[in-house]
């Protein structure tokens, strides 16, 4: 791995000389209209990035894409590889540890999500205080000596989490925040399941995220997530859920999440 990260790391070097940038942002489902802000564009595929996944799923474009947003250089991963795609929780691994050998300080993760609260409708945002582990699965086999206990305290950055609240507030927009439980998938949850995580306090229920999280602890990356709510968990309400549902439900709700993401990039920069 070490040697396909170092790879990966001299090809985006030479072919986007002089782009450092400070954060990065890992698109999920409906979230891709945040990659067409960026300014001075620049796209790497992640073919041929060697320590970067296959991506596989509708909506993930699998494209590395480098430039500036509000004045902030970035990189934009358009896409993840989820673990319900191989049955490894590491896929993401080589990715992140790749943009932390590049200098990135900050990691923002989006993800689609259902919520478990009727009060958090589809279409409205989540910021994550926490997540459950619900598979009990982690990106960090294999790893070595003590470093691999990472504490997992304040996994999300309270103070990036702040920032978040105060930006949605200026904006006059509704911000959520909650827990979120990670789900293998890729099936969707049956309503008792979505009864026991309600039970255990979950907020939001999702197939990603958790995983990019851990590693990104793991190599000293401060952490913000964003959830899109794209349904309600299954049984509390009588719509059939299905991926084309959740993709339409976050295409509609893409744009104003793409620039909420953009006031907020520039905040989490200057903090991070």
């Amino acid at each position: 791995m070490n040697d396909a990260i170092a790879r990966s790391v001299a090809r985006i070097t030479s072919q986007a000389a002089g782009c450092v940038p400070a954060i990065a942002v890992v698109l999920g489902s409906g979230w891709h209209g945040v990659a067409d802000r960026v300014q001075g564009a620049f796209d790497i595929a992640y073919s041929e990035l060697p320590a970067f996944p296959v991506v596989g799923v509708a909506g993930h474009a699998g494209t590395l894409r480098l430039g500036h947003i509000g004045g902030v250089e970035v990189a934009v991963l358009s896409g993840r590889q989820h673990t319900y795609e191989t049955g490894q929780a590491d896929a993401m691994n080589g990715a992140i540890r790749t943009l932390a050998q590049l200098g990135v300080r900050a990691l923002l993760l989006t993800n689609a999500a259902g919520s478990l609260d009727l009060a958090m409708q589809p279409g409205s945002m989540m910021v994550l205080s926490d997540h459950l582990n619900m598979t009990q699965r982690t990106p960090l086999h294999g790893e070595g000596g003590a470093e691999r206990f990472v504490d997992l305290r304040d996994a999300y950055d309270p103070a990036f989490r702040a920032l978040a609240r105060r930006v949605a507030a200026e904006r006059g927009m509704t911000l959520h925040e909650g827990i979120y439980a990670w789900m293998i998938g890729p099936q969707f949850e049956t309503p008792a399941e979505i009864r026991m995580l309600r039970l255990l306090g979950a907020h939001a229920v999702g197939m990603s995220t958790v995983p990019e999280t851990i590693v990104a602890r793991h190599a000293g990356l401060r952490v913000l997530a964003l959830a899109m709510f794209t349904n309600m968990g299954c049984g509390l309400e009588g719509v059939s859920l299905s991926h084309a549902h959740t993709l339409t439900v976050a295409q509609q709700a893409g744009a104003g999440a793409a620039q909420f993401v953009e006031a907020l990039l520039p905040v989490l920069a200057a903090a991070a």
